[in-house]
């Protein structure tokens, strides 16, 4: 099912040109601004035009048959028919908690509501209506007529207001008192009429309407202590003395209920408990399908127009008409197995000469990583994505040859020679494994593991393949790291260095910060920094202590000082912050040598002291991806030395391990 208002959204904005964008986002025009002050013009409109390049995928109700069922997965069965919140494809693949099994007797169209109901049955939750109350939906569009069927099955009189007259009477159809403001009513006066001057007791919004007039005329249509939920999208000059007289209550509800947003509970599928927690997403998917399966609400009469997926077109291409209520893509029947891989581009490659595939197609693939290789000799055959989409318009972007959705496809490919991992943290480390197995060189964008134990495994494996690793340890590549590593010469003799990363605050809800998954920022981020320093001095790091901010250190691991002994007597300080302001720079490295001094300043200047034939530098923003690709590819085509020495990759990834051992431990920890 088509949610028109919500994906009408969605298609107009991304119609809209620049200035439009900019207007609808205010918010996100400061940051860009801020951005150009720290970063300088250039790295900022391509961050830019890379956000702007990224495909959304539309939908998010649909109905269909398991196909297959992930590792721990008991509730569901092959055959079952479920309905789900994925977006519009032929196969999607979901978390157990956002998929629910349909009642025998409910339709595929009808069970196609179920999410877009749960939206309006959360608000009528937050509304918490009680029987005999007076309830008024404001816009009768898909929602609103679901939601005003709902509030009509709890028992309440229900009122509802829209400008569209088609809208009013299907509302009236199912014993709704629909009203046309546009006839000359004034929806105040109304309320106020037929409920004996007492007022709403509750009014939930479901319009999408910039206006301040309809939170106005919500707060003025409510009895004393009455309580109004918005669902839809309005203007929120919010009165004060129309809130403040009646005591009213305003409370913006969360899509389709608790869960929502929760990684936790998404992604991983951990429940609430019942007793705890009554209604949640799943719960509220399942009480939906339960409504329409007794007939206490009834969604055959919503559906405007049913289109094969073929024709998509006539519902997209003119969605600003505003008529039609509910719109159903239907797909064929089809029992082939999906293709997991399709071809954009054919050309006859040879195995050795740079052929690489890709796993990970996310934003730092999209921002970073195929913009450099396309200027590089590779050859781009393959790159994979969970869910299709976003590989496929990175691949036809950067004119790689095929999309898929295998992994395996590019480890069984004979012809690619290099294996670039780019996913999340925790699937590194077998990544990595699985590419050496395949008999391919590998390069992993930082960190190579997350554990020991994990390392271990990759080098054993390593240690037998006869190929390379290579991490994403880039900041060494930078034509300033470069600089600083000249001026300071071959000398082994020891120095002094602090590199300060203004890293910024991100919310504790992020993957990133999450153990299993991303590894928290020092092992996910700050290794950077410990390859930088490692690559400085000339040297291995023989232990480390770590401190971090607070009264419960160990638990703030994203505002940590990181003190790292070389074994040439090098000393390095790591101050990793997530606590200062965005205008600073992002990243400072100061080194004390021999009488000399460098300082380099967010990869953009370089100043030097002391030292007889260097004093200045400067850079256009350049963190050394783009070197550092260009070696990659050259030492797989011609052999050679790896780009990063094994030993350094493997002392680098324990000094990160080290470093949270020390901040458990409280003291130094050695690097074995």
């Amino acid at each position: 099912m088509v949610s028109l208002g919500t994906e009408r959204m969605l298609v107009e904005f991304g119609k809209a040109n620049f200035l439009e964008k900019a207007r609808q986002q205010p918010d996100k025009v400061k940051e860009v601004l801020q951005k150009v002050k720290t970063d300088g013009l250039r790295p900022t409109i391509n961050a830019v035009m890379n956000k702007l390049g990224q495909p959304l995928p539309l939908g998010y109700c649909n109905v269909g048959r398991v196909i297959g069922i992930g590792k721990g997965v008991t509730d569901f069965k092959v055959g079952d028919r479920v309905v789900s919140n994925g977006p519009h494809a032929e196969y999607v693949s979901i978390p157990k908690n956002l998929v629910a099994r349909i009642p025998d007797d409910v339709s595929d169209e009808d069970a196609s509501f179920t999410v877009i109901g749960a939206i309006g049955l959360q608000g009528i939750r937050l509304a918490n209506p009680t029987f005999g109350e007076t309830f008024v939906v404001v816009g009768l569009g898909l929602i609103g007529l679901i939601t005003a069927q709902l509030l009509k099955a709890n028992g309440c009189r229900v009122i509802g207001f829209d400008f569209d007259q088609a809208k009013v009477d299907l509302a009236n159809t199912f014993g709704v008192v629909g009203v046309n403001p546009s006839k000359g009513i004034d929806p105040v006066a109304f309320v106020n009429s037929v409920t004996d001057a007492v007022g709403a007791d509750g009014v939930i919004i479901t319009a999408s309407n910039k206006s301040n007039e309809i939170i106005s005329q919500a707060a003025r249509m409510s009895r004393k202590r009455g309580r109004i939920v918005l669902i839809g999208v309005i203007g929120l000059d919010i009165s004060r003395a129309d809130f403040y007289e009646k005591e009213l209550t305003f409370q913006v509800s969360c899509s389709y209920g608790p869960g929502r947003y929760d990684e936790h509970y998404e992604q991983k599928g951990q429940d609430y408990p019942l007793a705890f927690v009554r209604w949640t997403e799943k719960r509220n998917f399942e009480a939906v399908l339960h409504a329409i399966s007794t007939g206490a609400i009834k969604v055959g009469p919503l559906i405007t127009e049913r289109i094969p997926l073929e024709q998509f077109d006539q519902i997209y291409g003119n969605m600003s008409n505003g008529r039609s209520i509910a719109s159903i893509l239907e797909y064929s029947e089809n029992d082939e197995i999906p293709k997991r891989t399709i071809s954009l581009v054919h050309s006859k490659i040879k195995s050795g000469s740079g052929v690489v595939g890709i796993i990970g197609a996310g934003n730092f693939t999209s921002a970073m990583i195929l913009p450099c290789l396309k200027k590089t000799q590779a050859r781009l055959k393959v790159i994979s994505s969970s869910g299709g989409l976003s590989g496929t318009v990175l691949a036809k972007k950067f004119g790689v040859e095929q999309s898929t959705t295998s992994n395996q496809s590019i480890l069984d490919d004979q012809e690619v020679d290099l294996v670039m991992v780019t996913t999340r943290h925790n699937s590194h480390a077998n990544l990595v494994i699985q590419s050496l197995l395949a008999d391919k060189h590998v390069f992993v964008e930082k960190p190579l593991a997350l554990t020991n134990e994990e390392l271990m495994r990759i080098l054993d494996v390593y240690h037998q393949s006869g190929k390379s690793i290579s991490v994403g340890f880039n900041r060494r590549f930078a034509p300033l790291a470069l600089q600083m590593r000249n001026a300071l010469g071959s000398t082994d003799t020891p120095m002094n260095i602090v590199a300060t990363m203004n890293a910024g605050f991100i919310p504790g809800n992020s993957w990133v910060h999450d153990l299993e998954v991303g590894g928290g920022r020092i092992i996910g981020e700050a290794c950077h920094f410990i390859d930088l320093c490692t690559y400085l001095t000339g040297s291995l790091v023989n232990s480390v202590c770590m401190n971090s901010l607070g009264e419960n250190p160990e638990e703030n691991t994203d505002n940590a000082s990181i003190l790292l002994s070389y074994e040439n007597g090098s000393n390095a300080v790591i101050n990793y912050f997530s606590n200062g302001h965005k205008s600073y720079s992002k990243e400072r490295i100061e080194v004390f040598h021999q009488g000399r001094v460098l300082i380099m300043d967010n990869w953009r200047k370089l100043q030097g002291y002391g030292f007889r034939n260097f004093s200045s530098a400067s850079s256009g923003q350049d963190k050394g991806h783009q070197i550092q690709f260009n070696r990659l590819i050259d030492s797989i085509k011609r052999g050679g030395d790896p780009i990063i020495p094994i030993d350094e990759l493997v002392n680098t990834t324990k000094a990160s391990f080290a470093a949270i051992e020390s901040l458990k431990s409280k003291s130094w920890v050695s690097v074995q």
